[in-house]
């Protein structure tokens, strides 16, 4: 054990020995990058198969607290990119990570962060093959800021797209909605809240590969983070070119979620989720693309609750629970800075 103290200080961004020091012994010690430089050579039988794709997305992790229960940073960061990929069609193989590290981040803490991704991405199927660090001032951020960049291949049979979606398509969730979001809200303390309420923060790859492999002809799947079920709807039907109709009814959400958003005057619709989807199927796959999700840990409160429609294009509705029928629009600005 090289490194000295408790924190990290500016000496450990400075390119020398500490900074070599908190590399090895933090990140590369625990991900073991084979043969890590500073760019990765990388290969998969996957590439040499005729009409596959590569997926490339990236994303920046900046939630407060780092830790919260179900999770933390780096397990976000991992989910969220692991999901961006399989939502797209793609098998995640390969991501990387940036570390923004502010002076004075308890090396404890670190510790945690750092392997927590290393057994997120082994469950995902994933290997974290490149990395950065960066140590800046006191107050310069707050802990730990991660970018997370991943790599996946989209076979040759798949091509899913929003676009795709047609009027009669059906939609389908993985689970109750607005756990992360509420979760978040209340591990801030300031709004005096208590739940035992935990993050659905979760990577979906697997989850995905089930329900196309059920579903071949799937049309389009979005993740539900920042702007909830409700954005992902809207873009969809935007970008379809045709109306959502979804039943409140049948909508999966904790009673403790409703209350909770009840007391603050938040839509439990426009909720972060961190390990949630919505996925679109043709109307006679919907059932065995539901089953398929039901069968795994991460599908378990699987639900149809919709679907596509010829009419109001471009919007979506929802019948409620009363009879009638509103509009769910876009979320206009943010219910809860920070989130992921």
């Amino acid at each position: 054990m090289a490194l000295r103290g408790e924190r990290v200080t500016l000496a450990h961004g400075g390119g020398g020995r500490a900074m070599r020091d908190l590399i090895e012994e933090i990140f590369t010690s625990v991900f073991a990058p084979p043969g890590m430089e500073d760019q990765a050579r990388l290969m998969s039988d996957a590439l040499h198969d005729p009409g596959a794709r590569l997926a490339f997305t990236t994303d920046g992790f900046v939630v407060t607290p780092m830790e919260f229960p179900g999770g933390n940073i780096g397990k976000l960061a991992i989910c969220g990119t692991v999901n961006d990929l399989a939502v797209g069609g793609a098998t995640p193989l390969w991501l990387s990570a940036a570390f923004i590290i502010e002076e004075g981040t308890e090396f404890a803490v670190l510790r945690r962060i750092v392997a927590t991704m290393a057994r997120e991405a082994e469950a995902a199927g994933v290997r974290i093959v490149t990395g950065d660090t960066k140590v800046v001032e006191r107050g310069a951020c707050d802990g730990v800021f991660i970018t997370t960049s991943g790599i996946g291949v989209i076979p040759a049979s798949r091509d899913m797209a929003a676009s795709h979606v047609r009027a009669g398509d059906v939609a389908i969730v993985n689970g109750v909605l607005g756990d992360h979001g509420a979760t978040i809200l209340a591990a801030r303390g300031d709004l005096a809240l208590s739940s035992a309420i935990e993050s659905d923060c979760a990577a979906l790859g697997h989850l995905m590969e089930a329900a196309l492999s059920a579903a071949p002809e799937a049309r389009a799947a979005r993740d539900l983070t920042r702007g909830g079920l409700a954005s992902a709807l809207n873009e969809i039907a935007e970008e379809a070119g045709c109306g959502i109709v979804i039943d409140e009814d049948a909508l999966p959400l904790r009673a403790e979620v409703v209350g909770m958003c009840e007391i603050l005057g938040l839509d439990p619709l426009y909720l972060a989720n961190e390990g949630r989807l919505v996925l679109f199927v043709p109307a006679d796959q919907a059932e065995a693309a539901l089953a398929a999700m039901q069968a795994l840990p991460e599908g378990e409160g699987a639900a149809i609750i919709g679907r596509a429609v010829a009419d109001h294009a471009g919007q979506v509705r929802m019948r409620t629970a009363f009879g009638g029928t509103r509009i769910v629009d876009m979320l206009v600005g943010e219910q809860l800075p920070r989130i992921c």
